[in-house]
């Protein structure tokens, strides 16, 4: 019964990105406010749920959180590595590419060609995945780790790729939508992401359609920042229109 209502609490907050103590106990009236704090708690030691002030919030909402990128490497599975495939016969020999961090651009480092690259990246995963390689060389900016993203960021790694130069560019965001475009959880790592985005000749979004009307807390750029958008499935007509007004490819 306690996983049963723990799990139905998680499902709850994240359909609606947070909710309050009050709004759980009127939920869950067969318990005690005691008994819903007791399960904010595990939930949140479990990297289930964040607590905040007088509730608690989905992950994907929290700010600097964005999701755990250890959970988010399990959600949508599938969709990341047909994204990653598709994205991977972008690459061409040669050249050179920034990897964005995130669990989606994680997947195209572990499904890139093996061949002559320059890949530029502040993603802790994306170094695991590139140090599989033989032939492809890994440029690694500064930075301070977020522990959540598991990502090199701040003002050094902002510093360090504005002054680099990127055949594409390869983004992932944590949502979309058509009033805030393109978002993620964190400032600095939406700082990151427009500078390298403003650094690469072509820009690539990673972007599966769950993330479609989600918006999260920092906007890095909108649809004409863009030149590929790279999805799993087709992309709802409004967007379509979006993209092809603003001369934006869809894969």
């Amino acid at each position: 019964m306690m996983n049963e209502r723990r799990e139905a609490i998680v499902r709850l907050v994240d359909s609606q990105g947070s909710a309050t103590i009050a709004q759980l106990k009127d939920a869950f009236p067969e318990v005690s406010e005691m008994t819903i704090r007791n399960d904010i708690k595990a939930l949140d030691a479990d990297h289930r749920l964040v607590r905040i002030y007088g509730g608690v919030r989905s992950i994907e909402t929290a700010v600097g959180a964005d999701g755990l990128i250890d959970l988010r490497r399990n959600k949508n599975v599938a969709a990341k590595n047909a994204i990653a495939r598709k994205a991977a016969e972008l690459i061409t020999a040669g050249t050179s590419v920034y990897l964005d961090s995130g669990s989606t651009v994680a997947a195209l480092a572990a499904a890139l060609p093996d061949v002559q690259l320059q890949a530029f990246t502040c993603g802790i995963y994306n170094i695991l995945e590139l140090g599989r390689y033989s032939y492809i060389k890994t440029i690694v900016p500064g930075g301070s780790l977020n522990r959540y993203n598991m990502c090199l960021h701040g003002s050094r790694a902002v510093r360090e790729v504005a002054r680099m130069h990127f055949d594409q560019v390869f983004i992932g965001a944590s949502g979309y939508s058509a009033s805030c475009g393109f978002t993620c959880g964190s400032d600095e790592e939406a700082e990151l992401k427009r500078t390298a985005i403003e650094r690469a000749d072509t820009r690539i979004m990673l972007f599966d359609s769950s993330k479609i009307d989600h918006a999260s807390t920092f906007t890095f750029c909108d649809i004409d920042d863009i030149d590929i958008i790279v999805t799993e499935d087709g992309l709802p007509a409004e967007l379509q229109a979006r993209c092809q007004a603003a001369g934006v490819h869809i894969l």
